[in-house]
């Protein structure tokens, strides 16, 4: 009841809430009726909201106009899309010390690698606020392109792309011999708001395996596909290259785009990228900021 008195009392107008919405109600009635939120507060919100309301004209037309709903997922849209992927993505590290760069990839390779938990799924790409609320998984229920699929796409006729989702130490040991390099695509599950509270920021399980098996194995690029840095000091050993993917939404190729240099890296951090959680807050200007990536960092490749 605190919570709801304190959220009122200092100027929130519309409260949002999706399950326990009966329970604010009964608080807020209570509060007011006993005079800890006085009536005009209540009085003042609904005019502000109602205000918003006869502006935007939803009394008069309370639907929303479909008449543009079959304009909705057009190529074009698509190409727009595509390109914001390939502006966003920012490039972390491009080649181990006394090594050549990684990226771009060639095209023209005998046989690659793709692996991870986010190389094939359009749910994950998408993250959450976008199919549902907290987002879902799978790639059954928007239209897209993956990032596998956009590998497929960009490589040459005669190179042949192998997927394995979580390939362990044995497949790598197997086959090591038989890829020229590996794509690992990483990250975290969909979710909005509080249900992606983290005090950890690990990249999931079983990302970080994969990391190590695929990595320690064949030279490997990673892609991570998160709302958010995440702890990826650990392996940035193993790691040739890395790309923070952030959520690339439906058009995946946007990110093989810049993988096999149809297009250079250009994103910039619009954040600093901590080495570990003690660290948080860390903002530029800190007088102990050793951050792992600073604010504004960005590798950059020609197309």
């Amino acid at each position: 009841m605190l919570s709801v008195k304190l959220s009122i009392m200092a100027g929130i107008d519309m409260i949002m809430i999706p399950y326990t919405y009966t329970e604010f109600i009964d608080d807020l009635s209570t509060l007011v009726k006993n005079g800890t939120i006085p009536m005009s507060r209540i009085n003042d919100a609904v005019r502000r909201i109602l205000r918003v309301k006869f502006t935007m004209g939803l009394f008069e037309n309370p639907y929303a106009d479909n008449s543009l709903a079959g304009e909705l997922g057009k190529q074009e849209h698509r190409d727009l899309a595509r390109e914001a992927v390939r502006k966003s993505l920012v490039l972390l590290k491009n080649g181990k010390p006394g090594e050549k760069p990684l990226l771009p990839l060639p095209k023209n390779a005998g046989t690659i690698l793709v692996a991870g938990s986010h190389a094939h799924n359009l749910g994950y790409q998408c993250g959450g606020w976008t199919i549902t609320w907290q987002g879902v998984g799978g790639n059954n229920l928007t239209t897209g392109t993956t990032i596998l699929e956009g590998i497929k796409r960009a490589v040459g006729h005669g190179t042949d792309v192998v997927y394995s989702e979580n390939p362990d130490a044995g497949f790598m040991r197997q086959n090591e011999a038989r890829f020229d390099y590996a794509v690992v695509v990483v990250g975290e599950p969909p979710y909005a708001e509080s249900f992606g509270d983290n005090h950890n920021l690990t990249i999931p399980a079983p990302g970080p395996s994969v990391i190590r098996d695929v990595c320690g194995s064949v030279r490997c690029a990673v892609v991570l596909v998160s709302g958010r840095p995440l702890v990826v000091e650990p392996y940035m050993g193993a790691i040739d290259a890395l790309v923070a993917a952030w959520l690339p939404g439906t058009e995946g190729q946007g990110v093989s785009d810049l993988l096999f240099g149809d297009y250079g890296f250009t994103g910039k951090l619009a954040r600093t990228w901590f080495r570990s959680v003690e660290q948080l807050p860390m903002n530029v200007g800190d007088a102990r900021y050793d951050p792992l990536f600073p604010f504004g960092f960005g590798l950059q490749t020609r197309a």
